[in-house]
Parts: C-alpha cells; sequence; structure tokens
C-alpha cells in the first residue's frame, strides 16, 4: 500500500511540475544539487531553450543540409526517357518513339517548380563548390534539349500531339514556360538551350494575355484576374534576357509587371501583397498567402540583379523590395519560420514560403540593399528553423500544394502539405545557398542573441 501511496505523489507531483508556466527556471540545475540562482551565476548568460538550433550556422552544416535534398532528389527524378509501350530505354534521340514517357521518378523535371529547383541546383554549386548540385541540373536540361527536336517537329504536323514535354515546345501559359526559361539562362548553356529560350521568351513577350496596361493576367477564376504567381513566372525570365542579350525591352518589361503588380496588390499598412486581384471586382478580400509573396520577394531580387542604378525606376523598386521585407520580419512567427497567410497565426507554418523569404532578404543583405543589422537576425533565424524541416531522407516537410486564388481564408488554411510537394525544393536550395554567402561576409556574433556587424573585407 506505501509503495501505491509514494506512487501516487509522484505522478501528482510530475504534474505540478508539468503545469508550471514555460519556461520553467527551476530546470536549470547545477551540478545536480544545487539550483542556479542570480548569486551562482548571472542569469542573464543563461541560454534559451529553442525548438530549433538557435546559432550561427557554418558552411559546413548548410551544405550537409543541401546535399541530403541533393542525394534524395537524385533517386527521386526521373533523368532519361523510355518507350511508352514497351519501357525500354531511349538512347537514340535522332529516332524517338512516337509515344514515350519519362524514366521512373517521384517528380517530373519539366515542370515550373523544377525550374526554380534547377536554379537553386546552379546557386548551391556556386555556394558549396559542389559541382554535383550542376551536374543534377545540367544532366535534366542536355536531356531536354534532346528530345525538344523532335517533339516540336511533331507539333508542327499535329498540334495536339502530346508528350512529356510539349507545353515546353509549346507553351500555353506562364506556367509552362518562365520558370524553366530563367533555369535554362541560369545554366550557362544558352548556345544550345538558346531556341527554347526564345520560344519561351516568345511566349511570355507577345502571346500571354495581358490587362490594358500590359500586366501579364489569367481569364481564371474570372476573366483579367492577377495572380501573385505569376511575377516569378515572367520577371525572371525577362531579366536574364536583359543580361543575356542587352536589349532593354526585355527590362522594360519585367519593371512594368513588378510596377504594376505593385498598384493593383500591394497593401502599404501591412506593406504585404494580396494573393489575387480581378479587374472587375471593386472590393477585394485581403489574404496575404505566404508563397504568393515569396514569388515576388524572388522576382524582385531577379530583376534588382541585372537593373542598371541609374535607371529611372530603380529607387522605385528597390523602396518595394525594402518595404516587403519590411512587412515579412513583422509577420514571422517567434518559431522562425511564417504562416500560410502570414497575418493569421492560426493557420499553419508553412516551409515554401519561410525558404523564399530567407532567400529574398539573405540576398538583399548580401548585395546591401538592406541592413545586415535590421534583418540579419531574423534571416538567420529564419534558416534554422528552415533547416529543422529538412528530414533525414532529404525531403521538406510542411509545404502547401499547389494552390489557387481564393478570397475566403478557409481554402488557404486547409491547403494540404505533402513530402512530394515540388515547391519547396528550389527555394531551400537557393535559402541555403544564400545564408552561406551571408555567414561567409558578414561579422557575425551572438551571446544570448545574434547581431551582425561589419562585412568581412
Amino acid at each position: 500500500m506505501k509503495r501505491y501511496a509514494i506512487l501516487f505523489i509522484a505522478i501528482v507531483t510530475v504534474q505540478v511540475i508539468l503545469a508550471q508556466p514555460y519556461p520553467r527556471q527551476e530546470c536549470h540545475i547545477l551540478n545536480n544539487e544545487k539550483q542556479l540562482t542570480d548569486a551562482s551565476v548571472v542569469l542573464y548568460h543563461l541560454h534559451s531553450e529553442y525548438k530549433f538550433p538557435y546559432l550561427i550556422p557554418s558552411k559546413e552544416n548548410v551544405t550537409e543540409k543541401l546535399t541530403r535534398i541533393l542525394k534524395f532528389l537524385e533517386k527521386s527524378t526521373a533523368d532519361a526517357i523510355v518507350d511508352a509501350s514497351t519501357g525500354e530505354a531511349i538512347t537514340d534521340y535522332n529516332n524517338i518513339p512516337q509515344e514515350f514517357t519519362m524514366s521512373e521518378g517521384d517528380f517530373k523535371p519539366y515542370t515550373y517548380e523544377w525550374g526554380v529547383t534547377y536554379t537553386g541546383m546552379y546557386k548551391s554549386a556556386e555556394a558549396t563548390g559542389n559541382q554535383s548540385f550542376k551536374n543534377y541540373a545540367d544532366k535534366r536540361l542536355e536531356l531536354l534539349s534532346k528530345i525538344l527536336p523532335t517533339v516540336i517537329d511533331r507539333i508542327k504536323v499535329d498540334k495536339n500531339y502530346k508528350s512529356p514535354v510539349s507545353t515546353i515546345a509549346d507553351p500555353h501559359n506562364l506556367d509552362q514556360c518562365g520558370s524553366m526559361c530563367a533555369a535554362m539562362i541560369s545554366s550557362g548553356k544558352t548556345e544550345e538551350l538558346r531556341p527554347y529560350i526564345d520560344i519561351a521568351i516568345d511566349f511570355i513577350t507577345t502571346k500571354q494575355h495581358r490587362l490594358a496596361d500590359k500586366t501579364v493576367a489569367r481569364n481564371r477564376p474570372y476573366e483579367n484576374t492577377l495572380w501573385l504567381d505569376d511575377l516569378y513566372m515572367c520577371v525572371p525570365a525577362l531579366s536574364g534576357m536583359y543580361a543575356m542579350t542587352n536589349e532593354r525591352r526585355f527590362l522594360d518589361d519585367a519593371i512594368c509587371q513588378i510596377l504594376n503588380f505593385k498598384q493593383h496588390t500591394f497593401v502599404p499598412e501591412k506593406k504585404l501583397y494580396m494573393h489575387g486581384w480581378v479587374e472587375s471586382m471593386d472590393i477585394h478580400p485581403k489574404f496575404y498567402w505566404g508563397r504568393a509573396n515569396g514569388w515576388v520577394i524572388m522576382a524582385l531580387c531577379s530583376l534588382l540583379d541585372v537593373m542598371p542604378e541609374n535607371h529611372p525606376s530603380y529607387t522605385a523598386i528597390l523602396k518595394q523590395y525594402q518595404e516587403l521585407c519590411e512587412g515579412l520580419i513583422t509577420y514571422q512567427a517567434n518559431d522562425g519560420l511564417w504562416n500560410q497567410l502570414l497575418d493569421r497565426n492560426d493557420s499553419y507554418f508553412e516551409s515554401s514560403a519561410t525558404a523564399m523569404f530567407v532567400y529574398g532578404m539573405a540576398h538583399g543583405i548580401n548585395r546591401g540593399w538592406i541592413d545586415a543589422r535590421t534583418f540579419g537576425a531574423a534571416t538567420l533565424l529564419g534558416w534554422n528553423a528552415l533547416s529543422e524541416q529538412i528530414n533525414n531522407t532529404g525531403q521538406i516537410e510542411n509545404v502547401c500544394i499547389g494552390t489557387s486564388v481564393s478570397f475566403e481564408p478557409a481554402y488557404y488554411c486547409n491547403r494540404h502539405v505533402h513530402l512530394y510537394t515540388a515547391h519547396g525544393y528550389g527555394p531551400v536550395l537557393m535559402a541555403g545557398s544564400e545564408i552561406i554567402h551571408l555567414v561567409q561576409n558578414f561579422d557575425i556574433k551572438q551571446s544570448t542573441a545574434i547581431y551582425f556587424y561589419n562585412r568581412k573585407q
């Protein structure tokens, strides 16, 4: 009986301890005997307990995380084509069967999500010095360049010809060409890929539906609807084309998109963008979807990277980027991540948006567009929390699946997350690459908190 009484008292004691407000400072024990007090140690110097590593990441640590993703994607992404009837591998690209498909894999290698992933692979190769990242992208883009001539010829004969790459050969919307075009340009293989770059750019500049003010638009769910997503689906390709050709029309178009989207979708009091805008609607319910704002910050970075500082619109574009960064750090959660709906902490934490924001702010700090003292610690906080979303397999957790425009919150808050959602891999690779540069470029110190000081010489 006495033994049961002791057990009961022990259980009650544990429950009482667990019920104490967090943090429970009494759990800090010195030598397992003496409780820490302000007399025995300066309590100010005690490090807090975080749900993630609260530290200045090393290049080696970030590289390990990125390599984990690479290894997962190498075995999960198709890298060949096969005969659709027999399943036999195709190696003679001059005699591709009429019906062919990609080799086995969990991901389709020629979607807009994979355009971002290839860009992330090239940035990872440059930041880490590991050419395996570059090889991953090169292998699949080279395969694409071998397949496309046949597919283009067949589409000329039959406009309804279907293949795994028909939408790149003959795009009908920005998702089918813009992101992949930007990746092709960033590959450095512009000579062999130039015919397909030109197809994409021709669609963006001459065939894509636009408003009267030249803003790219969609006719879904309503006529003349703006989706923030489309900024990334056109601006990086246009910016890259300007850098490659020095033709001012591409730069002018990219600037037009950035400025017009701000006019229609930016909310000054929040310093955030609402996801959708419809020309015929007088009142717009404002929902600040995380990944949509992520597309914006990455598009802004791509434009500022190539835009001459003496351009008449440079100051306005830079201010637009800075205002968005200011809005974003306001809504970063104490867990380091950002919510699916940025201003609603009742929505879940979402990894792809977090990665985009980490990339966008780290890149801006490295380029001198924003102050490292203001944004540096929040950027590292974002990376440290995001790195915990990379599981041991190399998959990225808590990534929202593809999402349409909506004008009510339940739709966004109930979108599924899935380990095989392709949207997270490219942004995380880009974020990690930029974090490597960040910790190399700045003198960063940690006491109880993290502080950025001077740029290293």
